[in-house]
């Protein structure tokens, strides 16, 4: 007798309707507006703050103590969300970036400043990489665009807000009795008190639980390779790179790394970043080419703003401003490239586009100068942020897209980590290289001005002889030296002629810089040109997990064919009754 047909195979419904998607989206993306200000409104107050608090040459610290704690937080984060599910992950790492901006309103020096920004570090490395990867488990890769406008919506305002918000704050002495810059860091509670609310309440998607254990030595490798070499990265240039201080970092760091790769090893699947993704093209070409584009883009953000604030001399508010040029760069190429993506399912040409733009604009930026209009700087920031837009989203797509869904937790934050783990690298290395430069740079500027007539004039004038706020060049031209740039406020006020020579060197060291970014930048390209182009899936991360863990229809066919095995005494009782079989 024929086993009986299988019931055809029907469609599975989606797994969430577009408004679910949208309800959840508003959670999410209210977390990821909390980071994307925090980056902008800093990055334009950050010469205020460290002014006040006397270190301008030490707000590299600041930085990269926020970018080391978000490095390192952001794999662990998708493992546990894996364990635990994304929703109270996500609570915690808002609630932890909430913390840590009320401890960076009470600082009162630099360092305390750059230990606050790492309890921050510690919340913000779960809320880009969690995001992202929410997005992976509720949409399908092929209809990521069709959201894409939600989340530059997000980049664009905080874009916009960021650098005016911050320029409002550091312009003010006080408001309401507290430094004006510590509201920039104040602002964050009220944001973040809304964002745990509405993420409490919407942020609702099924969780496929995955047993497995917390790689906790892993962990705590990567912490003791990646601090001291990212330490020495910024601190080299005081020390001497081959000072005893140095050597130590760069011996327990290769240590640190050694030992993360043999946890690594050990624990398999389980590894915080599991050996076994190198093995696929597009995760290990992707990791670098990420960690490159990483290195590029925060080398920028970190740098433009001193830019126009030190050489052009814009206010914070100015300087915010007159960024909008790479954030319309980045909205105009997200959005088309995604458009581009949703309709084709290619998505490999636009790194390649991406990353051959910022070699174009950030060389560009090297020829920029203290005499430069601003619409040629401009036009380059656009460029760049052209560069930018075709890179951010297509390259994490690509990492998520290869990788198997149950491993989309991991996958989205070995991503992230990468290019966290550039742009902290990129930061500390650009930054050490600015300042180590600056005052051979200056000296060189005072001694070419000593042939200009209109300089040695200022020198010889009594009245700017006896201003108080050119001592600092008098000084510094007297001895040989450069001033001290620890405050740099007091170019606001000195002579022009005075100033001019220190807005030379400034503007030479940046331009060391960005050749040096373009530079490491070609790696990354090279990257992209190796990465193979895998089809996009249909299906978003829940629901190609669950497909994969329920039997195909063939496999629910083939067990119902399989013969029924009788029990003998039955066969016994079936074989004595006159009726046979057919009356059971």
């Amino acid at each position: 007798m024929s086993a009986p047909a299988a019931p055809p195979a029907t469609a599975q419904p989606a797994l969430l309707t577009h408004r679910q998607i949208l309800t959840i989206f508003t959670g999410l993306m209210i977390g990821m507006f909390l980071a994307a200000l925090d980056q902008t409104i800093v990055a334009t107050s950050i010469r205020t703050i460290a002014d006040d608090l006397g270190g301008l040459s030490l707000q590299a610290w600041a930085t990269t103590a926020y970018l080391i704690t978000g490095t390192i937080s952001t794999p662990l984060y998708g493992k546990l969300s894996d364990l635990y599910g994304r929703k109270p992950l996500f609570l915690t790492a808002i609630a932890i970036f909430v913390v840590g901006s009320v401890a960076c309103t009470l600082a009162t020096s630099m360092y305390q400043l750059a230990a606050f920004r790492a309890i921050q570090g510690l919340g913000a490395g779960g809320l880009f990489s969690l995001a992202l990867t929410i997005i992976g488990d509720i949409v399908a890769p092929r209809e990521r665009a069709r959201y894409q406008g939600y989340f530059v919506a997000v980049f664009g305002t905080s874009s916009v807000l960021g650098p005016v918000a911050g320029g409002f704050f550091a312009g003010h002495d006080q408001l309401l009795g507290v430094d004006g810059w510590r509201w920039v860091f104040l602002i964050n509670v009220p944001l973040g008190i809304a964002a745990l609310a509405v993420v409490s309440k919407v942020l609702n998607i099924p969780h496929i639980r995955r047993e497995h254990r917390i790689d906790w030595p892993g962990a705590l490798a990567l912490a003791t390779g990646l601090v001291p070499l990212l330490i020495v990265a910024e601190q080299g240039r005081a020390w001497g790179w081959d000072s005893t201080r140095a050597v130590a970092c760069y011996t327990i760091g290769v240590v640190g790394v050694v030992l993360f790769l043999l946890a690594e090893r050990r624990i398999g699947d389980d590894a915080l970043l599991p050996l076994r993704f190198f093995r696929t093209g597009v995760f290990a070409w992707g990791s670098v080419a990420v960690f490159v584009a990483g290195m590029g883009m925060f080398g920028a953000l970190a740098l433009l703003p001193l830019y126009l604030q030190i050489v052009k001399g814009s206010s914070p508010t100015e300087a915010g401003l007159q960024t909008l040029p790479l954030v319309l760069g980045i909205m105009s190429m997200s959005v088309f490239s995604g458009q581009f993506i949703s309709r084709t399912g290619r998505y490999k040409v636009w790194p390649i586009i991406g990353l051959s733009l910022m070699i174009v604009g950030i060389g560009a930026l090297s020829l920029v100068g203290v005499d430069t209009p601003y619409w040629q700087t401009a036009l380059v920031m656009l460029v760049i942020g052209w560069g930018l837009g075709g890179n951010m989203q297509p390259l994490t797509l690509a990492v998520q897209n290869a990788m198997p869904p149950k491993d989309m937790g991991v996958a989205t934050a070995s991503a992230t980590f990468f290019r966290q783990m550039g742009g902290t690298l990129g930061t500390a290395v650009f930054l050490s290289i600015l300042f180590g430069a600056l005052p051979g740079r200056i000296v060189e500027s005072f001694r070419a001005a000593a042939t200009d007539p209109a300089f040695q004039a200022a020198l010889r004038n009594p009245a700017v002889l006896a201003d108080p706020a050119n001592r600092p060049v008098i000084d510094a031209v007297a001895g040989g030296t450069a001033p001290n740039l620890d405050d740099s406020s007091f170019l606001s006020s000195v002579e022009p002629v005075l100033a001019r020579p220190i807005l030379e060197g400034f503007a030479s060291s940046m331009s060391t810089v960005f050749v040096s970014a373009a530079a490491v930048l070609v790696i990354g390209l090279f990257a992209v040109l190796m990465m193979k182009e895998v089809p996009l899936r249909t299906q978003s991360g829940v629901e190609a997990q669950r497909a994969a863990e329920r039997p195909s229809p063939l496999e629910t066919q083939a067990a119902s064919a399989l013969p029924v095995v009788v029990p003998a005494e039955a066969a016994d009782v079936r074989r004595d009754d006159p009726r046979g079989p057919e009356s059971s």
